[in-house]
């Protein structure tokens, strides 16, 4: 039975991982949570609503880590990256789900990666993965022919923009036609910004209410038009992907996958 330990365990997202652990037959090990958080010391799983887990919030990250075979996190950049390095020190392998990692940021989770094995995903939905090795199919048969807009939509919770799951659309797309992302995408059209340029991909963000999360990818020729959506109606798939690529990952050597590896798409 693999030990999985949730950070955030408290959050909405960290108690469906919860939830989706224990439906999956797993164990839970841990549950961390910042220090000073009002639940500290309260039953997990009662929190989380699945009932008495016999496994108190805790703030000491070591111990957490420690106790587990795999931390799964939901978190920031900040606090991703200081798990990830407690994770390397303890030999355990992690689960990252935070979005809004810097290139530099990045860099460090692919430097720890040589030590354990990591999975770093921006999105952990099938369906959203899905969506990615499509489009890598779809951009390569278009070409240089259509013009690509992406657009997301999330809650006003919501701290990085645009999403990550929307980056690495847009990195896929890039990639398939030959393009550097970052130098592409354009994030802002305001006032006489001139004709739009063949290469560029275009980055639109939505903020409001409670939108769990939806993108779509506009592919955009003469006289026609290909739309790939994908629309989140709970968090429970990116919970019950957490814990399918926590399962995974525990098998494997130390190196940095994504969810493409975890599902087989690669």
């Amino acid at each position: 039975m693999v030990k999985i330990a949730v950070c955030g365990a408290a959050g909405r997202m960290g108690q469906r991982i919860i939830v989706a652990a224990k439906e999956a037959g797993c164990q839970i090990s841990g549950a961390l949570e910042r220090p000073g958080h009002d639940l500290i010391g309260q039953d997990a799983g009662v929190i989380a609503g699945c009932g008495a887990l016999g496994v108190a919030i805790s703030d000491n990250l070591n111990t957490v880590v420690e106790g587990c075979d795999v931390l799964i996190d939901f978190t920031t950049p900040k606090v991703s990256l200081k798990n990830l390095e407690v994770c390397a020190i303890k030999k355990k392998a992690i689960v990252i789900g935070s979005t809004g990692f810097s290139p530099e940021e990045r860099g460090f989770v692919k430097e720890l990666a040589k030590d354990i094995p990591v999975v770093l995903a921006p999105n952990m939905s099938v369906g959203v993965n899905v969506c990615f090795k499509i489009l890598k199919d779809v951009a390569k048969t278009l070409g240089d022919d259509f013009d690509v807009e992406i657009v997301e939509l999330h809650h006003n919770k919501k701290k990085d923009s645009p999403s990550g799951t929307a980056v690495r659309m847009g990195e896929i797309v890039a990639d398939a036609l030959g393009r550097d992302y970052n130098k592409v995408a354009n994030y802002h059209r305001e006032g006489i910004c001139g004709e739009r340029t063949k290469e560029e991909i275009g980055m639109q963000t939505v903020r409001g209410g409670d939108i769990i999360g939806e993108h779509t990818v506009y592919f955009i020729g003469m006289g026609e038009r290909i739309e790939i959506s994908h629309k989140a109606m709970t968090r429970d798939m990116f919970s019950r992907g957490s814990v399918r690529a926590a399962k995974w990952v525990v098998n494997q050597k130390p190196g940095l996958y994504d969810m493409q590896d975890v599902l087989g798409l690669k």
